[in-house]
């Protein structure tokens, strides 16, 4: 299912299977990667502004989602990061890397193992650590993925999820359609499996460690309306006491970029323009 707006698919070969991205613009690089049972397309209201400022915009899929391929069998943070690697060095980096959600922990890891690829971090509704829950709680959630990750109703009950509580809020324009795209993809062959397997493999436990190994600038928006955060307060103090810049966005729950863009998109470029002065006068120093 081809996902993109504009620009043609290409594929990152990777051990299990093809990762699907799309490039566009030129200039310094920047890499975006969405969320957990996310597209690529949700990145559309960044994608022109980038283009248009200067910069090289690739925005890759997950593993198994949009138009990457369904053989994968391992999942998460942390071979999310390592496709992002690949991907950075496949096109030639350095890059500032955007990241949404369970993007954002990948980008975080690949900043710590790849200081010298990750020259940034934009990241928006990041999930950095996971929540504070025993082993018979994550248990209890684990069985529940197994049930409401199935078919018949996965990919529906999904869908209805992603629209209504992830994007409380201001909604964009085109959430209904990018929700319609979201379920006609999941109801592929092997997509739902796939995103099943996901979520039971997902734990943000392998990126929190690496946090204090993150030398990349890290700017966050955090929807004040995200239901991921049981206290958004607390969760925003937390990211700035490992270095983020956080901006809390008003009206917004889980997808900042794609809610406000009126909040996000020139937060954005203002952080690419400031990395892009300091890499240039680095480089005139040297």
């Amino acid at each position: 299912m081809n996902t993109s707006i504009e620009a043609q698919v290409r594929y990152l070969e990777r051990p299990q299977g093809r990762v699907s991205f799309t490039v566009e613009g030129a200039g310094p690089l920047v890499v975006a990667v969405p969320g957990m049972g996310d597209l690529r397309s949700s990145y559309r209201e960044l994608v022109a502004p980038l283009v248009a400022a200067g910069y090289r915009v690739a925005v890759t899929d997950l593993r198994a989602h949009g138009d990457s391929d369904t053989t994968f069998t391992e999942f998460g943070d942390v071979a999310t990061a390592r496709d992002l690697i690949a991907l950075i060095e496949e096109l030639g980096g350095p890059a500032v890397v955007l990241g949404n959600s369970m993007g954002a922990a990948a980008a975080a890891w690949a900043a710590a193992e790849r200081p010298d690829l990750v020259s940034g971090l934009v990241l928006y509704g990041p999930l950095l650590r996971d929540p504070a829950m025993g082993r018979f709680a994550t248990g209890l959630l684990h069985l529940l993925y197994r049930g409401m990750f199935a078919k018949p109703w996965g990919a529906a009950l999904w869908a209805g999820y992603y629209r209504r509580t992830l994007n409380r809020g201001r909604t964009a324009p085109w959430l209904g359609e990018h929700v319609a795209a979201i379920r006609a993809s999941l109801s592929e062959p092997g997509r739902l499996r796939s995103f099943r397997r996901l979520t039971l493999q997902l734990t943000h436990s392998v990126v929190e460690p690496r946090l204090g190994d993150v030398r990349a600038p890290m700017l966050a928006f955090v929807g004040d309306l995200d239901p991921d955060f049981r206290d958004v307060a607390a969760e925003c103090s937390w990211m700035e006491s490992i270095g983020a810049v956080v901006v809390r966005v008003p009206e917004a729950g889980h997808y900042p970029h794609a809610q406000r863009p009126d909040v996000t998109v020139p937060g954005t470029l203002d952080f690419l323009a400031a990395r892009r002065a300091a890499d240039t006068a680095w480089a005139a120093r040297a």
